[in-house]
């Protein structure tokens, strides 16, 4: 079959919706040329780079492209999707270059000057990009091209109604313009106009009906407006009339995987079974099982690591699926997968101007060099710049501090005010709430039915807001409306949080606490509360002002602290004849030079083992991987013990005998479990306020002396530690019972100190 009856049979798989196949046939015979020696036309080059980048396989198509190019370097369309594919992989400078080369072969093209406003929209420099628009619009005034990306400048500077006006404008030169219909609707659902977003989608579909990208939007509508039974009811429907459609079978996981797992990842599932070669069908299929506790934890921690894997054999995939990927890769402990997707700099960026916060949260722990820790701090900055550049499209009214209320009424706002490990540390100022000056408001957006805790909170406070299906500005609203005076948000962008609420400052005075080890990113956010160890040297390392409490940030409470947890008097190295070093921290903390040092402590303690505590130790790939680096110190498989748990794992710090914290993210709440239990910790402290954790809770429990400052000093003290059984054994009998006297085991003290501080802070506002 000669090339043109190639192309043209590909053209016809195109159109029956198979670009896969069309793509498979053409790089088939551009392949099978090349390797006889035989010419590639350049039209069989230009529709094979088409075509990967329509199916996402930017860095096939970048091949292509260069090859071609060699061919034919004044060709202008070849240096169009050359500067298309630079964008896309993330290289807007050589973007901008390609795209100027092809502007010189054809001056009067508008297609690179479009590409380059899309570039300028992508690195959020919307005033440049409305500027190139505009001369756009101002040269050809019927292009509802133009028009509809001069709306999308004016979208992202935060300007609606111009931003309408050109849609408009753009949809009566174009009634059936798919593009400026979705973007139409994207801009009132980013607005949060989620009804006015609601009655477009259902407009445009009456002057196109049955069109997949409206339909598709209609169901990403429903869901950002909190009506997920209406979408699920749609795509049921769907499904029922045709189930080999793979893009209903995934909406439809992703619409109910976040309230019911199990049912969400066999929809997954049946969507990669009908479109195996679809990456993103793929990764979300991952992520979902990656958070999947029912059934055999490991099994899905695993599938989860192989659906990565073959996500990631199709291609490069989008920066927010790189989250996905390098978070479920260092949970196994792949980090020479982790090493191929991106810099430090690089992806910190491009999640920030994307709007992960929650991937900035697992950067943390990538941190490296003093410079790393200013980067990432900037990271944040560009999220929370984002973030208010969005909330001050739609303000609140700024509310003021009551003067003469009797009361100070005081906000708390978490979805995790349930049995959950931000509610064990906030317990105390729940029971020993001073009702005499305080009047506490509690929120949560939390998706599943309250727990007993939740119930127990409802007592204790004046109004306890729980909604689970609420926008963002209506979830501010409902806070201004309580007038509190100062607000607290206790778990920043953790699953069912809502950080971005406190962008619209619906408090006079704001603060972070507990959630998170960081600063959010938000200038409207006032105080983040630390105690003397926490607070950075450095001032710089912080966006808010520090709320420092005089003693700790934190104090062990009845809710997560049981005393029905027993301890086993007798330390594992008497009972066992070796020492046992162990840890129960998230592998998200790990590191290559976390488990090198923690190979070197076992290497220079004779006889010793290491154990995690973890739910991913029946995983056989992290067991391989940790096995792996362990081994590079000498350190051999039958010293290592691998204990799979979740929940209930207390009762495992009794085969422990000293906890090796991580780094430089250390561990908060597993520091507390392991003194609690009896287990001394050994901790590195750093500069910045998620290196400096440990470093609160084990100085307010009278074991500051086993923090350290430097590597070599803390694979010292752990081998010293393991060396000295006297004071292990005294640990293990006493620690409990002495940490009652000290601030991180005072549960009233710690309330009594944080009450007094927001009076006092409250007051100075006034």
């Amino acid at each position: 079959m000669g090339a043109a009856s190639i192309m043209n049979l590909a053209v016809q798989h195109e159109k029956d919706g198979n670009p896969h196949e069309a793509l498979r046939l053409l790089s088939e015979e551009l392949t099978t040329r090349r390797a006889k020696g035989q010419p590639v036309p350049i039209d069989l080059y230009g529709e094979v780079s088409r075509l990967s980048i329509n199916t996402g396989r930017f860095a096939d198509a970048y091949a292509y492209l260069q090859e071609a190019l060699k061919i034919q370097p004044r060709h202008f369309d070849l240096w169009n999707m050359f500067g298309i594919v630079l964008r896309r992989l993330g290289r807007p400078n050589e973007a901008m270059t390609a795209l100027d080369n092809a502007s010189k072969i054809n001056p009067k093209n508008a297609a690179p000057l479009v590409n380059k406003g899309n570039i300028l929209l992508d690195q959020k420099r919307p005033v440049e990009a409305a500027e190139l628009f505009g001369q756009l619009v101002r040269l050809n005034s019927k292009n509802h091209e133009f028009q509809r990306l001069l709306g999308n400048a004016y979208v992202q500077m935060g300007d609606l109604q111009k931003a309408v006006a050109r849609y408009e404008t753009a949809l009566r030169l174009k009634p059936d313009d798919i593009a400026s219909w979705i973007d139409r609707i994207k801009a009132a659902t980013d607005f949060e106009h989620h009804d006015e977003a609601i009655t477009l989608v259902e407009k445009a579909l009456e002057k196109l009906p049955n069109n997949h990208r409206l339909i598709e939007a209609r169901i990403m509508v429903l869901r950002r407006a909190g009506r997920f039974k209406q979408a699920e009811e749609l795509l049921l429907a769907r499904i029922n009339e045709a189930p080999d459609d793979a893009w209903a079978n995934f909406q439809y996981a992703e619409t109910v995987a976040r309230f019911d797992r199990e049912t969400g990842n066999k929809y997954y599932k049946r969507a990669v079974e009908i479109e195996p070669e679809n990456a993103i069908y793929w990764m979300n299929y991952a992520n979902s099982l990656d958070r999947s506790r029912y059934g055999n934890e490991a099994d899905h921690i695993q599938a989860g690591y192989e659906a990565v894997t073959k996500a990631l054999s199709l291609g490069p995939i989008p920066s927010r699926f790189v989250r996905m990927a390098r978070n479920i890769l260092v949970r196994i402990g792949r980090f020479d997968l982790v090493e191929r997707l991106g810099s430090f700099k690089e992806l910190g960026r491009t999640w920030a101007n994307e709007s992960l916060h929650d991937a900035l949260h697992y950067h943390l722990a990538r941190v490296e060099t003093p410079e790393d820790r200013y980067e990432i701090l900037e990271q944040h900055r560009i999220w929370g710049r984002i973030e208010q550049t969005k909330a001050d499209m739609n303000p609140l009214p700024r509310p003021a501090l009551i003067e003469q209320r009797s009361k100070i009424r005081l906000g708390i706002m978490s979805s995790d005010l349930r049995n959950h490990p931000v509610a064990y540390f906030a317990m105390p100022l729940f029971e020993f709430l001073d009702h005499n000056r305080f009047e506490v408001y509690c929120y949560s957006w939390c998706r599943n039915e309250p727990d007993p805790v939740h119930k127990y909170l409802e007592t204790r406070v004046n109004a306890f807001r729980w909604h689970k299906a609420i926008s963002d500005r209506d979830a501010a609203e409902l806070i201004a409306k309580d007038r509190v005076d100062m607000l607290f948000e206790l778990g920043s962008s953790t699953d069912m949080n809502k950080l971005e609420v406190m962008a619209y400052k619906p408090a006079p005075l704001q603060a972070s606490w507990l959630g998170y080890p960081h600063s959010a990113g938000l200038e409207s956010i006032d105080y983040i509360l630390v105690d003397p160890f926490i607070n950075p040297p450095d001032p710089a390392l912080l966006i808010e002002k520090p709320f420092i409490m005089p003693h700790s940030w934190v104090a062990m409470g009845n809710l997560g602290f049981n005393e029905q947890e027993q301890i086993n008097p007798i330390i594992p190295s008497q009972r066992n004849g070796f020492v046992t070093y162990g840890t129960a921290n998230n592998p998200y903390k790990y590191s290559p030079t976390v488990l090198e040092t923690w190979a070197k402590v076992v290497a220079a303690t004779p006889g010793s083992k290491f154990m995690f505590v973890r739910p991913e130790s029946g995983v056989p790939s992290f067991k391989e991987s940790m096995i792996a680096a362990f081994a590079k110190q000498g350190v051999s498989e039958d010293r290592l013990i691998f204990t799979a748990v979740r929940g209930r794992h207390m009762r495992w710090y009794n085969e422990m005998d000293i906890s090796l914290d991580t780094f430089p993210q250390t561990g908060g709440t597993t520091t507390c479990e392991s003194m609690f239990m009896g287990v001394p910790v050994i901790s590195l402290v750093g500069p910045a306020f998620f290196e400096r954790l440990s470093y609160s809770n084990l100085s307010n429990a009278g074991l500051g002396d086993l923090c350290c400052f430097s590597i070599p000093d803390y694979i010292r003290k752990a081998v010293q530690l393991a060396g000295d059984t006297e004071r292990r054994k005294l640990l293990r009998n006493s620690l409990r019972i002495d940490i009652r006297d000290r601030p991180l085991g005072q549960p009233h003290v710690f309330a009594r100190d944080f009450y007094n501080m927001v009076e006092k802070t409250v007051k100075e506002h006034r």
